[in-house]
């Protein structure tokens, strides 16, 4: 599959753009998930927003949070999600590899923090992530925290 990768501030996203994430994040962790939350928790501001987009859609995104807005001490990746009509692509490996890079290059080293549901903590640990903190309930769904050192 060719995706094009973009990765911009939430300043620069285009109204077409956010409403491509809005939907999908809505799409996947409401419906799907049937998990009634706050998606918009006022952090997409200062983050950015990584999608890797094919044929025009929105197959895959993720948030890169910066230091102390979702961890103290801690930089962070979130609302990863996959389009259910690209799973089992392998898009979902290529959007954390290079969520993990992008948040070194926009923000430095340090550790990624991320919440990770329970279910997917394998997928994580193949990417470099270790389990640090027990499980948790997240708005229904067993999570655990899971950290990875980035640069230096």
């Amino acid at each position: 599959m060719g995706f094009v990768i973009t990765c911009k501030p939430f300043g620069e996203l285009t109204p077409t753009e956010l409403y491509a994430i809005v939907r999908l994040r809505v799409e996947v962790f409401v419906v799907e998930q049937n998990c009634v939350f706050q998606d918009l928790d006022d952090k997409d501001k200062y983050c950015f927003h990584l999608m890797f987009h094919e044929g025009g859609e929105l197959a895959a995104y993720a948030r890169l949070v910066p230091r102390d807005v979702s961890y103290e001490g801690m930089l962070s990746i979130g609302r990863v999600v996959t389009s259910p009509r690209f799973r089992g692509t392998g898009v979902g490996k290529l959007l954390m590899e290079r969520a993990v890079a992008e948040v070194q290059a926009c923000f430095g080293a340090g550790v990624i923090r991320i919440g990770a549901q329970l279910y997917a903590k394998a997928f994580y640990e193949r990417i470099g992530f270790l389990q640090s903190g027990d499980v948790y309930d997240e708005d229904g769904i067993e999570h655990i925290l899971m950290d990875k050192p980035v640069g230096d």
